[in-house]
This record gives C-alpha cells, structure tokens and sequence, in this order.
C-alpha cells in the first residue's frame, strides 16, 4: 500500500528553549524528516446517582477532524511558542531484526478502573464498574463532558515526549468498537473519543513511535472483564455470529481511515479461549476474517496482530503462517491466582526464564511473538485491579468473608515513596527479566506507562523511581536467565 506523507499542519508546542528555524533532512535511508519554525510569545441494576448540572463548556472542544495534523499544546515554563512541523511517515518497522520496545496506553480510550480510580469514584455511585455503566447510570450530557475532559487530559504530547526519551519505540494504543465512528449500536456507550485518537496517532508518529492500535473491546464482550467495556460473568461476543460481524465491520473502518497512520492493527484484545470449544472456534474464524478485512481495506503494508486466547502459543501452531506480516500477541502477568502469588521473589524470575524455549520454538515455526501485556507488579494490590469495589487475593480481601492471607498491600502498590529498597532493587531484577526473555524473541510492550496510584504497573513512575532504567540497553542483571 503506498504510504502517503501526511500533509504540513500548524502545531502550537510550547517548548522547553526558545528556538530559531530548525531544518532537519531526510537522509538517503528515508527517515523522519522534521522542519519546524518556532515563535517565541512572551506574553449492573442501581439507582441512578445524582449528578450535579454539568457546566456549559467545561470540556475542552474536541480536536477537529481534517484532512491535516490536529493541534496540540504544551505548557513548558509559562511559555507559549507557535511550531510550523511537517514529517513523512516513519520508514518501516524492521520486525525480524530489531526489538519492540514498547508500552500500553491504558485507560486512555477504554476506562478501566483500577487505572483511573478517580473517574469512577467522582460518579458516587457504586454500581460504576466499567464503561458500559458509566454511560448507563449517569445523565449522559454529564457523563460524556467527563470523557471528554479525561480525553483531552489523561495523555498530552508530553508523554509521547517522554516515551521516547526512555529509548521506547513501540506504544500500544487500547480503542473500544464504539469509538469508531461508523452507523453502529452502541448502546450505553459514550461515544466521540475518535479525534482525540487520531490526535494520539499523529503525537505517536512526529515523535518517532510506532503504533499498535489495539481494538480492545467488542459488542457483547470478548471476554467479560471491565478492560472489554462490559464487566460480566456472560460476556456473548462468541455466542452471535452477529457480534463477530459488527467486529469485523469495525475493523474494516479501522484499516480504511487509520491503516495508513499504523503500523500495526491488533484484531481484538483477550478473547477468552478457555471459556469453552465455542469460544476457540469464534476465534479462528475471527481471526482469519481479521485479517481478510484488514488486507482488503489497507493493503499490505500495515502488519496485523492476533492474540493467544488465553490457550498458549503453541497451541497456534501453524495457524495463519502463511500470512503476511502478521504476529501473536502474548499476554504474561503472575499475580491472578494464588499459586502464582504465593510464588517467592526468586520462583517469579525463574518462571519466566524457564519460558525462553516455549517462546523461541514457536517463533522458530511460526509467527513473529511480541509480548504484548506485562508489567514489574507481583501482587493483585492495586485498588480495583479485579475489579471496582472487589478486593486483592494478597491480602485475603478478594474473598468475601475473608480468604488465605498472603501479605499486606501496604508498601507493595501506591506511591513507590513507600517501597523498601529491597523491594525496588527486585522490581529491577523482575523488570529485567522479562525484557531478557522477550527479547529472544520479537520484544515487548509493558502495560502500562501510567496510573493514578499503582506505581508498580507504571513505566513512567518506574523510570521516575529508578526500578526501570531510562534506556532499556542498561542493565545490571545481563545474564540473568543464563
């Protein structure tokens, strides 16, 4: 597929020098080529809760939707600056030699609780646990300014800025069906999100990294967890041929409007595989539709990813190998059950380093394998990581009535402020460990960069902190899995 440069665009950055003219070319290996001209201006059934009138105008206005690069802004030193930028699109992706380095970008387009805790405790009503409820049972005037402001807010340029300052070239970017702006159902559902992620894509790109746009929810849920839109113990997406067709639809929209601003198109997030036969035939057929869709709609070029189903890799052996450009997507977390967390701070690293050969035969005959979700935490601490209003199985809360208690939460998730030393100087190691291990084969993408109070699922804070190290060549532990 031809990959068109984007058109010049007017920017508003606000950076950190005053600047001249700054003309940067592109060389003969055909990379980004900026040109900026700076000027410098001195000067599930609850009551509904009641929610206060919403003020006229207090959500920031959408970016338009052009043909050209919307406008974003920067605050740096109460300074305000206009940049004329223009660039090419980013040469492609070399897969097979070089490594993702990447990190999610979660609870951004698809609120998820635990990420967010503050967008779901503002609404004083309990019965919030996901999207779907949040457009359910509040006014949805009110409702939709409070997206709006999240959108507009909870990621800027700057984070784009400093994504790629920590040496990261990859960002995974979670989008819900019903932010795509097509004639569909979409329930509840707040929609309008749709500039706001095209904005995201241009940061991604003026800044040099690639994108793996994640669909992350789909119509009847893919798998009943609040990171679907829909918290629910019968998520249906495989259950009606209907539900796989909307997907697919989605998708086709998707590779038509953006497929040439990505690099990569993740089909769908998590299908639960593990659910029953049902759930694993969906699946194929899904997948390979996906990328019929997919192709049919952006050409060639744009790469597509698949994911596990929660069944193993191998237990995808040979499947869409004749494929072009595409790669699995595995997800490896060791905290959602208490044998894995009653594992020691040792047994979590030698777990993982006993899955280099697993990894390493299944690239060997199959398809490119990213690991696509991880992060540095080994407790399920984090406030409404399983769910709102449900509790940790660490500290014996998940269960109602009490349940095996494996430790305190205190100093474990929060603030890193409140980590022991020994404690950091783990995560480093654990953070390490799984770099090491993802690297033998196509990379990795952490989940996630940030979060409001779980500074050991934050990259961001991480870095901040200094359990993961600001260029990810560096490394203490360098044979750590042999």
């Amino acid at each position: 597929m031809y990959r068109a440069l984007f058109p010049s665009a007017l920017h508003t950055f606000l950076l950190i020098s005053t600047f001249t003219t700054i003309i940067s070319a592109a060389g003969p290996d055909g990379k980004r080529t900026t040109k900026c001209k700076v000027k410098r201006k001195d000067s599930q059934g609850v009551l509904i809760a009641q929610n206060p009138t919403p003020v006229q105008n207090a959500a920031p206005s959408p970016p338009a939707q052009t043909t050209s690069n919307p406008t974003s802004t920067q605050i740096v030193n109460g300074n305000q600056n206009e940049t004329l930028l223009t660039f090419t699109r980013l040469p492609p992706f070399d897969y097979q030699n070089r490594k993702v380095r990447g990190v999610n970008l979660g609870g951004w387009f698809l609120m998820e609780p635990w990420i967010t805790p503050s967008m779901f405790e503002k609404t004083g009503n309990e019965g919030i646990v996901d999207e779907y409820t949040f457009g359910q049972y509040q006014d949805r005037g009110y409702a939709s300014g409070l997206l709006q402001q999240h959108w507009a807010t909870w990621y800027t340029e700057q984070d784009f800025i400093e994504m790629a300052s920590v040496g990261l070239n990859h960002i995974r970017l979670p989008i819900s069906y019903w932010s795509v702006p097509i004639d569909q159902d979409t329930g509840p559902y707040i929609t309008g999100a749709w500039p706001y992620i095209l904005q995201a894509l241009d940061w991604a790109n003026a800044h040099g990294l690639y994108v793996i746009l994640d669909l992350h929810g789909a119509p009847g849920s893919q798998n009943g967890f609040d990171n679907s839109g829909q918290r629910t113990g019968q998520p249906s997406w495989a259950y009606d041929q209907a539900f796989l067709d909307r997907t697919l639809n989605v998708l086709d929209a998707i590779g038509r409007q953006v497929g040439d601003k990505v690099e990569v198109i993740e089909l769908l997030n998590e299908i639960s595989g593990f659910r029953d036969q049902q759930w694993v035939d969906a699946a194929k057929r899904f997948w390979q539709a996906g990328y019929d869709r997919i192709r049919a709609a952006a050409g060639g070029d744009v790469k597509i990813m698949i994911g596990d189903a929660f069944l193993g890799v191998h237990s995808w052996d040979g499947y869409l190998k004749s494929g072009q450009g595409v790669m699995m997507d595995l997800h490896v977390y060791q905290i959602f059950s208490n044998d894995e967390l009653r594992r020691s701070w040792d047994d979590h690293v030698s777990f993982m380093c006993n899955r280099v050969s697993e990894f390493t035969s299944y690239t060997s005959n199959n398809l490119w394998l990213v690991m696509g979700e991880w992060s540095n935490a080994i407790t399920d601490c984090a406030k409404y990581l399983n769910g709102r209003g449900v509790g940790a199985r660490w500290d014996g809360t998940y269960t109602p009535g009490g349940g095996e208690v494996l430790g305190t939460c205190q100093g474990m998730t929060g603030s890193y402020t409140t980590f022991s030393e020994d404690y950091k100087r783990f995560l480093r190691k654990y953070w390490e460990t799984q770099v090491s291990v993802a690297e033998k084969v196509n990379g990795w993408v952490y989940w996630t960069w940030k979060a409001e109070n779980a500074d050991d699922w934050s990259y961001q804070k991480g870095v901040e902190a200094g359990f993961i190290p600001r260029n990810p060549d560096d490394r203490l532990y360098p044979n750590i899995c042999g």
